[in-house]
């Protein structure tokens, strides 16, 4: 693959190196337009039968398919007109119909390389190549489409290639190392059903309110009508008035348990989506991640690219000992830079991967300390003061009992500023900085503090009178700050974070 002569397996000839991507890709492309044009057909198409207007559906017809028509041939065009080349040192793609644009990636750049397969290219047996170059997402490079074997072929030349550019040992690896690769977690479907009751959702409302935007068409009503909401509601509350009291309480109860079974319904369909085959491997290369229903992704990441870890949980789950583990790393995961690799486990589970990603759980006899108590005041009395100051209209032009609203919500903030600050704590030990923060939900963050790439102490205009900071630790792919500390234990840690640094070599690192 590193030279390829001139051929026309894809199609024209090209220049020697250079190959296309896969030929059905531009049949992906146009199939996943029809779909997207799926519903405003079928609204149109059943408008036009409601209204006996045959002949405009004949008119429309000819129209669909030749808009498809262009969409394919603009796809396909497309498709001709992308070639790629593996070079010696960077990875090349060209791509425009009219206008030609070249980009080039080196390899010492590339952070790793991941598989995606979507919905609609896996029916065609077709990967998305991605190179994570840890630009924020922005400025990623991908090939959509490979056949499999195209996409594995390609990602073990790259990672081979990179590697022989660094002090690193190879990452490339073998298939047979990755069949001998140790399991860390695995999640079957009792865990995946167990997952989904705690992923309570209510999205499937946000999907029926956007079909709501066809209502007009397809019902002949406007659903954003006030009017027309108004007179609903009325006539159900004539309806309610009208039946007894035992059947009211009997209503809102099984109103609430529908709106539980909806919630937990659509919690289970997302987790079984994201996360069905769930499996975290440790192989030659790092840890590798595979995950997903109908969108299967295969992730790689090395165990040097993890810059920090992060355990967090749910107010319910907490409850039960159920806690999500991800890493933080240079690469992106699906628009973020934190890689969950245990969504759903226990702690027991989650710190033989914790160690083997080179970091330790928080051990027990840690010096913790928590925020200055002046931030404590300060942020109390700031939240609630101006839930105070709304009580002053309220009294001026509600009715007397609203009043105690604003004061109620003024105290219970007071009183959640005050517990949470009791759970807001921080610890260094022999390597590491550890950040907890959260009472009904705690999470922790664990950073080496070798690799922070930065120590910032800030402070606003009442913190400098108050003697307390905000102290930022620079993360690459990610952000760690502990606020509210006080100035001296702010001053404390950004020593330790650069005695750390100062003492490695940085040049034996890859």
């Amino acid at each position: 693959m590193a030279s390829v002569p001139v051929t026309a397996r894809h199609g024209a000839a090209m220049p020697a190196g250079h190959r296309r991507t896969n030929p059905l890709s531009f049949a992906v492309i146009g199939v996943s337009q029809l779909a997207r044009m799926a519903v405003p057909l079928a609204i149109g198409a059943v408008t036009i039968f409601d209204k006996g207007e045959m002949g405009k559906l004949l008119l429309i017809i000819p129209m669909v398919v030749a808009v498809l028509g262009v969409n394919f041939f603009i796809a396909w065009l497309r498709w001709l007109r992308l070639t790629y080349v593996a070079g010696a040192s960077d990875i090349r793609v060209e791509s425009g119909i009219l206008s030609r644009a070249a980009r080039s990636v080196p390899y010492e750049r590339i952070q790793d390389v991941s598989l995606e397969q979507k919905l609609i290219p896996r029916l065609f047996g077709l990967v998305e190549l991605r190179f994570e170059t840890g630009a924020g997402g922005k400025d990623e490079l991908k090939l959509a489409y490979l056949s499999r074997d195209e996409g594995e072929a390609l990602r073990r030349l790259v990672r081979a290639r990179r590697a022989e550019g660094t002090l690193a040992e190879p990452e490339g690896g073998t298939d047979e190392a990755d069949e001998q690769a140790q399991l860390l977690f695995a999640m079957d479907r009792q865990r995946l059903t167990t997952f989904g009751f705690f992923e309570f959702s209510l999205a499937v409302f946000a999907v029926l309110g956007g079909a709501a935007q066809y209502a007009e068409t397809f019902m002949g009503i406007e659903a954003w009508d006030p009017d027309l909401w108004q007179q609903v509601f009325a006539l159900q509350e004539r309806w309610i008035l009208g039946l007894g009291p035992m059947a009211q309480v009997l209503g809102a109860i099984a109103a609430l348990v529908a709106l539980l079974v909806v919630g937990s319904a659509t919690g289970m369909v997302r987790t079984y989506l994201r996360d069905w085959g769930f499996r975290l491997e440790r192989t030659s290369r790092g840890f590798r991640r595979r995950r997903g229903l109908l969108t299967r992704t295969d992730v790689v990441m090395p165990l040097h690219r993890v810059q920090a870890v992060s355990i967090s949980t749910g107010i319910v789950r907490n409850r039960f000992g159920w806690k999500s583990l991800a890493f933080v790393s240079l690469a992106q995961d699906s628009g973020s830079s934190s890689h969950v690799v245990a969504p759903f486990a226990k702690e027991e589970e989650l710190a033989p991967i914790i160690r083997i990603a080179g970091f330790a759980p928080p051990a027990d006899g840690l010096d913790w300390h928590r925020t200055s108590t002046r931030y404590r005041f300060d942020s109390i009395a700031l939240k609630s003061g101006t839930l105070l100051l709304a009580a002053i209209p309220v009294a001026m032009f509600a009715p007397a009992p609203f009043v105690f609203v604003p004061l109620v919500l003024a105290a219970g903030s007071a009183a959640a500023n005050f517990l949470a600050w009791r759970f807001r704590r921080h610890a260094l030990d022999g390597s590491q900085i550890i950040s907890v923060r959260g009472l009904l939900a705690p999470s922790v963050q664990i950073a080496q503090r070798v690799k922070l790439q930065s120590v910032e102490i800030a402070q606003g205009p009442i913190a400098r009178r108050r003697g307390y900071a905000t102290l930022h630790l620079g993360l690459a792919g990610g952000t760690f700050t502990i606020r509210g500390i006080a100035l001296e234990r702010a001053r404390v840690l950004k020593d330790a974070v650069l005695a750390s640094i100062d003492q490695r070599d940085f040049s034996a690192l890859t």
